[in-house]
């Protein structure tokens, strides 16, 4: 036990992984950190490949990655014939919103809280085609999954062709009520993609109930596969017309044919997701998820208390990361941008060893914690004392 915590998580956990020593590790939002028993995984899903090349990628390969897919699949309450591979959730975003048919004046629509990376797609493709991307503003911080409905309501444009909605939000790492979210959107006409980057393993996930059309995510997350394991799932009104981003010899022959083979390359990422889930299974996967609510919500807790700062949203709309305000004097006198979020950044890990992100939103900057199972409350101290 730690500090009253439930189970045996914590420090001794940290061996599981090939995290530096004496690095105060908060972030595991941005990349996650991947256990070494699934890297050995991957490790020998890479040496089956080379022991015999052809035999693998003929033979081999295509029952054991739609085996991967389909044993994911079941982890999110789905059905396997309906999940591909990518390399991330941001190739899904490009490969759904170029597959649309979109024209001038029709609306592309997200809020001010998405990523970055899925801004600048919806702005190429709107680019391309005569359409125009929407931000609808969702206030923060916020008091409750109601305020955040209300705001899309209030701020819903016209003639929204796609309607793409995180289910934790990547700046401010709100979960929103994206199945009420969903519904709406669809009442109004419009195609929803539900970006789930940090879904999978954050959050207990039965995808094709949430109402979207497409839900997309990242395993190399908070699911502890290795990095470059993504995947889309489509419902099968929303598979036709889809294509992967990289057209190769499946063109035209189905869902799975398209994106499972789009050339050589290295598909041990996809294959060991199995042991990351084994890896998940032997936690219990409640038992971890409570591990980290409750040591994010004591984390909250304890740097509010230091910093007198506020909370970004209420507890319910937060699972395993939290974005806090930062003390007065750490913002800066110029403009909170990226380059101001990246020089803070440094400096606490130059001085201190910290590892955790500062986030720019809405003209100030914030500190997004992530609560895992190899940390523990120091970890939040050392964080709470260095920026006291």
């Amino acid at each position: 036990m730690h500090d009253g915590l439930i189970g045996e998580f914590g420090r001794a956990a940290r061996a599981a992984f090939l995290l530096e020593d004496g690095v105060t590790f908060l972030n595991h939002g941005s990349y996650g950190a991947t256990p070494q028993v699934v890297l050995a995984a991957a490790d020998e899903w890479r040496m089956r490949m080379e022991r015999q090349p052809v035999r693998f990628m003929r033979s081999e390969l295509p029952p054991a990655l739609r085996a991967a897919a389909e044993r994911l699949a079941r982890f999110f309450g789905a059905r396997g014939e309906d999940l591909v591979f990518l390399d991330n959730a941001t190739s899904a975003v490009n490969a759904i919103a170029r597959a649309l048919d979109i024209g001038p004046g029709d609306v592309l629509a997200t809020t001010d809280h998405g990523y970055g990376a899925v801004r600048r797609t919806l702005e190429y493709v709107a680019s391309r085609s005569g359409a125009r991307v929407v931000e609808i503003p969702v206030p923060f911080p916020i008091i409750g999954a109601d305020a955040a409905f209300d705001a899309l309501v209030a701020g819903w444009p016209e003639d929204v062709k796609l309607f793409v909605v995180d289910h934790i939000t990547s700046p401010t790492a709100l979960i929103l009520p994206v199945e009420r979210m969903a519904t709406f959107a669809r009442s109004r006409g419009a195609r929803v993609l539900i970006d789930g980057a940090h879904g999978p393993g954050q959050l207990a996930l039965d995808v094709p109930k949430l109402g979207g059309d497409w839900y997309i995510g990242n395993c190399h997350k908070w699911l502890f596969a290795p990095k470059g394991c993504g995947f889309l799932w489509a419902h099968r009104e929303a598979q036709a017309g889809l294509h992967p981003t990289v057209i190769s010899h499946g063109y035209g022959q189905g869902f799975h044919a398209e994106f499972d083979w789009t050339g050589t390359r290295d598909h041990s990422p996809w294959l060991a997701v199995t042991a990351a889930l084994d890896f998940v299974e032997a936690l219990g996967v409640e038992r971890m998820r409570g591990w980290q609510r409750q040591l994010r919500s004591r984390a909250c807790d304890l740097l509010r208390q230091a910093w007198g700062v506020p909370a970004g949203g209420p507890d319910e709309m937060l699972g395993a990361m939290a974005t806090l305000g930062l003390p007065e004097r750490y913002q800066p006198s110029g403009p909170a941008d990226k380059a101001a979020a990246w020089r803070l950044h440094d400096r606490i890990w130059a001085a201190h060893r910290i590892e955790a992100p500062i986030m720019p939103f809405g003209g100030r900057l914030w500190l997004r914690i992530s609560a895992q199972i190899y940390n523990n409350l120091d970890d939040y101290r050392i964080l709470a004392a260095a920026l006291a």
